[in-house]
């Protein structure tokens, strides 16, 4: 294995590009593109309120989660059909399937869509369309995520909005702004949900404090942590994390946007490997964070100093930390063993 120890920066990015990998904290509404929001603002007969791709990515230029969120949901307005977010999810799909990704869980936010009148089986019917109808290399399943910036009830309405289609949904999630929205504000609706056959993950510890993410794993059942890069500030829950196995779904890329750490090289992703902890490398909103699943592998392995074993390892458990069936779990993780053979033997 000593090749891959010795990449110098071209070689790793294409042997992580084409590495066997899957996605486990990303947003759907978060890769539309400025061209595609143009596309479907003229399609839908909207006014947008950029006149240029170029004004729209000026825009992106975020101090904080609350910042980015405003953009984020003004730009969730040009998705009004089925064949808006059919084409939405396709072309994640059809990218992220370029970049060594077998299997994706994506979350959706569903209030996002219903608050301006859309409807839930518009929402859900088009993803389901684009996902039966993606190429056979990549799989997917939808976690609807609650907003947190609402109310507990607002979650449990969703939910009931959402049950007639929950043989299209596998987890439950919770996302939005962190600050002053602890995980206990959402107990009755994950435990309804989780009665419902879903899995539950949530965003904690990314703005929020260590804390969040203890109440996230002992009052809402979180088999998943999303960003949980606070931990780093609380040892014992880092060797709570290891000790059971609780996966990190890491996004470096949106950290350093987002200001939570502006110099990647003080992420503690490497510390949290280091300990034990399973930490995942993920893209969160690519379109607004300058890079999708390769993007964020690349920018850590610089910032960190990480090598060819070192994504190796982290693409393992991306494979491991899914939800994936434990047949698809092993043929995929022969699928990396397979490839770092025929690299290696290849270099």
């Amino acid at each position: 294995m000593d090749q891959l120890s010795g990449m110098d920066r071209s070689e790793l990015s294409g042997f992580a590009r084409k590495l066997p990998k899957t996605e486990l904290h990303l947003h759907i509404e978060g890769t539309l593109e400025a061209r595609m929001m143009f596309d479907l603002a003229e399609r839908n007969q909207l006014s947008l309120p950029y006149r240029t791709i170029e004004e729209v990515e000026a825009a992106y230029r975020f101090t904080d989660l609350q910042s980015f969120l405003d953009i984020y949901y003004q730009a969730a307005d040009v998705l009004q059909t089925e064949a808006d977010f059919a084409d939405l999810m396709s072309a994640y799909l059809t990218r992220v399937s370029a970049e060594g990704v077998r299997h994706a869980e994506i979350f959706f936010d569903p209030q996002t869509h219903t608050h301006r009148g859309v409807d839930m089986g518009t929402v859900i019917g088009g993803f389901v369309q684009a996902q039966e109808e993606a190429a056979p290399d990549i799989t997917s399943s939808l976690i609807l995520c609650f907003l947190r910036h609402l109310s507990a009830e607002d979650a449990m309405e969703t939910l009931e909005a959402a049950r007639p289609y929950l043989e299209y949904i596998q987890g439950v999630g919770l996302d939005s702004g962190e600050k002053g929205n602890p995980p206990e504000r959402f107990v009755e609706p994950y435990r309804q949900a989780v009665q419902a056959g879903l899995v539950p993950v949530a965003h904690a510890g990314e703005e929020g404090p260590a804390e969040y993410i203890w109440s996230a794993l002992d009052l809402l059942g979180a088999r998943r942590i999303d960003h949980g890069v606070r931990a780093i500030d609380d040892p014992r829950l880092i060797e709570r994390l290891a000790r059971d196995r609780v996966p990190l779904t890491m996004c470096p890329l949106s950290n350093q946007r987002l200001q939570v750490y502006p110099d990647l090289k003080q992420h503690p992703l490497r510390r949290f490997m280091e300990a034990g902890v399973m930490v995942t490398v993920n893209s969160d909103d690519p379109a607004y964070f300058g890079g999708y699943v390769l993007d964020n592998y690349l920018a850590i392995a610089e910032a960190l100093d990480l090598t060819g074993p070192d994504l190796v390892r982290l693409a393992e458990n991306s494979v491991a930390a899914s939800f994936l069936p434990s047949g698809r779990k092993a043929a995929l993780l022969e699928e990396i063993s397979t490839y770092v053979r025929r690299f290696v033997r290849r270099s």
